[in-house]
This record gives C-alpha cells, sequence and structure tokens, in this order.
C-alpha cells in the first residue's frame, strides 16, 4: 500500500542493489523514490498494520474453546465470546485484518 512507502528518508531501509529500476524495485515488494540523493531509493516498506477483532458472521467462527467453556475462561485465552446463535462455537477466535 502506498502509505507503507511513506518513511522519512533518513529512516530508509536499504531494499535493493545499486542500479536497480523502480519497476524491478516494486516488482520484489520494496518502494521506490529517488528524490532525495544520498538516502536509498529502493527500500523496504513500513510493515502493514493490523488488529484482531471479533468479527459478526457466526458461520465463519473458528473453535477457540470446548463445550461448556465460561465467558472468563475463553477471555484469558485472548478469543471472543459470544453465546449466541446456538450450533456454532460460542468461544471462538478473533480474525485478523489490515486497518
Amino acid at each position: 500500500a502506498k502509505c507503507q512507502c511513506k518513511v522519512v528518508p533518513r529512516e530508509r531501509t536499504n531494499c535493493g542493489y545499486p542500479g536497480i529500476s523502480a519497476a524491478e524495485c516494486k516488482r520484489i515488494g520494496c518502494c521506490f523514490n529517488a528524490s532525495t540523493p544520498s538516502v536509498p531509493w529502493c527500500y523496504s516498506p513500513k510493515p502493514k498494520k493490523v488488529k484482531k477483532i471479533c468479527h459478526n458472521d457466526p458461520y465463519t467462527r473458528i473453535n477457540c474453546g470446548h463445550p461448556g467453556i465460561k465467558p472468563r475462561e475463553c477471555t484469558k485465552k485472548g478469543c471472543c465470546f459470544r453465546p449466541h446463535p446456538a450450533g456454532v462455537p460460542w468461544c471462538f477466535y478473533r480474525r485478523v485484518v489490515e486497518e
């Protein structure tokens, strides 16, 4: 994503080799900006920002507990607890999404 390439020039980490083209740099998953001399032009992007959420679709839940697990025990494991609807896991793993 473009926002991942917004790296202050002095904080850039070289990702290419001398003379690399912008196209080759981007092809290998790096960022390219030749506007500042004496810093890497092909550099590593910022890591993606992610967060873990308790998603709303009960039918895509992945079980994180056992039958009869208590809410506190479930959340202590870092999982989500929603005691409805019947027939789906009530204690389930959080989903990782990009911000």
